[in-house]
């Protein structure tokens, strides 16, 4: 894309769409300057601007929801772009996997259950990054954060290690019970890594198509 093509308004901001490569679900309405649209080429990530914080915003620097840039387009007048992107989890810092996931209907406001936004796991993974970033006191993530990797890592050999056990007692509520206890640590461990499970779930995807 040539820069000198991009029609910028008087703020000096063009206005981003980003879309989902995979669904075609706009996810986001943002903006760019100058500065933000090259890094974003730099990188083949996001890189928006704040007009609130009037700064350069690298989406999923602290979240871990970075957007890997696939294609970008201007629209017919230079002046607006569309940024087509495979998401490394939700878009939204609500946790929704779109800032659009709100519906109305003749101006009835209708909120969109998340559960059918997302699965039960991007939903977790989202708390357990705000719980990161946020560290409210007396929350069992938060100790483990603080506690740092050595913990995080004990608790998921010992989960793991509980897992066995309960299937070796040929107890169902029980290996139920303790698989939910270990996916949770192993995703604290994700988090803690900066891997996001969207990452997990694209090599699962790959994995079963090719089988």
């Amino acid at each position: 894309m040539q820069l000198d093509k991009v029609v910028f308004d008087k703020q000096g901001l063009l206005p981003v769409i980003v879309q989902h490569v995979e669904t075609k679900e706009v996810l986001t309405l943002a903006y760019m300057n100058e500065e933000a649209l090259q890094e974003t080429m730099k990188r083949g990530e996001t890189v928006f601007y704040s007009r609130s914080r009037q700064t350069l915003w690298h989406k999923g620097e602290t979240s871990g929801n970075r957007q890997r840039v696939i294609d970008m387009k201007l629209d017919c007048d230079q002046d607006a772009l569309l940024v087509i992107v495979e998401p490394a989890g939700p878009a939204c810092h609500t946790g929704t996997d779109s800032c659009f996931s709100r519906t109305t209907s003749y101006g009835d406001y209708v909120p969109l259950r998340m559960e059918n936004r997302q699965t039960i796991l991007e939903q977790l993974q989202a708390v357990i990054a705000q719980r990161e970033q946020e560290q409210p006191a007396g929350a069992y993530t938060t100790y483990l954060f603080q506690e740092g990797l050595d913990k995080i890592l004990k608790k998921v050999g010992e989960e793991a290690a509980e897992v066995i056990i309960a299937a070796k007692n040929r107890s169902a509520e029980e290996l139920t019970w303790e698989t939910a206890d270990l996916l949770y640590h192993v995703l604290v461990l994700l988090q803690e890594q900066k891997v996001p499970l969207q990452e997990v779930l694209h090599v699962l995807t790959k994995r079963h198509r090719e089988n």
